[in-house]
């Protein structure tokens, strides 16, 4: 059984960053691949990125590549959001599974979700 419990959500401006973090999705999590998916209210749950449990691989989707860092330590997991936009508006889940490479950004190969945090980027 895997708990995970999201953090450091919160509104920010337009081109501003925020990191988010994942309690119980470190390493200790030992064989779970982790990540973050986001979802708009109306709008299915989207995969932003993942890391393999050793580390050695990690996978973003187009939007979050260039702007966003997962990351990982062995108590949490990590989500460095930089220049973020409008769009990144949404309630954002740390999850983890073992998914295979072909479905890593299927939602339905994560067993384990948090509550979600809230992230709002407005001016």
């Amino acid at each position: 059984q895997v708990q995970l419990a999201e953090s450091g959500g919160g509104l920010v401006q337009p081109g501003g960053s925020l990191r988010l973090s994942c309690a119980g999705a470190g390493r200790s999590s030992t064989g779970y691949t982790v990540g973050w998916f986001r979802q708009v209210p109306g709008k299915e749950r989207e995969f932003v990125a993942a890391i393999r449990w050793s580390g050695s691989n990690t996978y973003y989707s187009d939007s979050a590549k260039g702007r966003f860092t997962i990351s990982r330590d062995n108590a949490n997991l990590y989500l460095q959001m930089n220049n973020l936009k409008p769009e990144d508006t949404a309630v954002y889940y740390c999850v983890a599974g073992r998914p295979i490479l072909s479905a890593i950004q299927s939602a339905e190969m994560y067993y384990y979700w948090g509550q979600g945090t809230q992230v709002t980027v407005s001016s």
